[in-house]
Formats: C-alpha cells, structure tokens, sequence
C-alpha cells in the first residue's frame, strides 16, 4: 500500500508544518510549551509529536491494521455468500447488491411511506397500484431478512 504510505506521510508533515507555524497564534504560547495544562492531553501531544519527527511520519503496521487495511474487510465466517437469486429484492429496494441489514431497512420502511395503499385512498387505480408495489416491497424485505436470519432463500 505504498499510496496509503505517502499519504500518512504527507498528513503527517502537513500537521507537523501547521502547528510549528501556527502553535503561537492558536494557542498564545510560545512554540515548545503545551497549550493544554492537561497530563493525558499532553502525552498524547508529546506522543504526536515524537510520531511526526521520527522517520517523517512512517509508522508501525500492527497485524491488526494489516489485517483491515492491506487484505479488505473480512465477512464473518458464519455468514454465507449472498445467493445470487437476491438481486431482485435488492433493486425491488432501490439497494445496490448486497447492502447493510440497516440500509435494507431504512430503505424498506421508506419506500413504505410513499407507497402505502392508505396515502392513495381517494384514487382506486392508485390504490391499486400502491397495494401491489408494497406487496413487492414487503415480500423483497421478508426474503432478505429470512436470508440473513436463516442462511436460507425462499
């Protein structure tokens, strides 16, 4: 990930360069004595500082963060795949392929608002139409949800 690299390293000069100049004018101090009279605070000032002139800001990768950054996210190994046959339910949601459970249901109870069969009341063709597309919707939600709960499609 040399791109990730060179970015820390150029935010780390960029912080480095902006409180060397600025320090006095934002804080009223001179340079070199910390603005915040506080022990946890001034550690991690001092802990900022050492980070930024050791190396010019290269930092130590943890297995951790080579983990999350270097090979992607992992999806839990209890969570299968996402069946291809899911697609339509997606888009019945207006949701690219494979979005979050929270996004499933934001979207769910969205397009529910707008198309429940009681906001079209005063208009039968409108009614009609409402009441089939919430049907699409609820069945698109209820065959998502049962995946995700199940690991099994209907």
């Amino acid at each position: 990930m040399p791109d990730m690299d060179k970015f820390f390293d150029r935010l780390g000069e960029v912080l480095k360069n902006f409180l060397d100049e600025d320090s006095e004018h934002l804080f009223g101090r001179p340079q070199g004595r910390r603005p915040f009279g506080d022990p946890d605070l001034d550690e991690a000032y001092d802990e900022l500082e050492e980070f930024l002139n050791s190396g010019k800001g290269e930092h130590k990768k943890t297995a951790a963060w080579s983990d999350t950054y270097t090979q992607g996210a992992k999806k839990p190994a209890s969570q299968p795949s996402i069946p291809e046959s899911l697609r339509k339910d997606f888009e019945e949601l207006g949701l690219p392929f494979g979005a979050s459970e929270e996004e499933c249901k934001a979207a769910y109870k969205r397009l529910l608002k707008v198309h429940h069969p009681d906001r079209h009341a005063g208009h039968p063709g409108n009614m009609k139409k409402a009441t089939e597309k919430s049907a699409r919707i609820n069945a698109a939600y209820q065959r998502i949800e049962t995946w995700r709960q199940t690991g099994k499609v209907e």
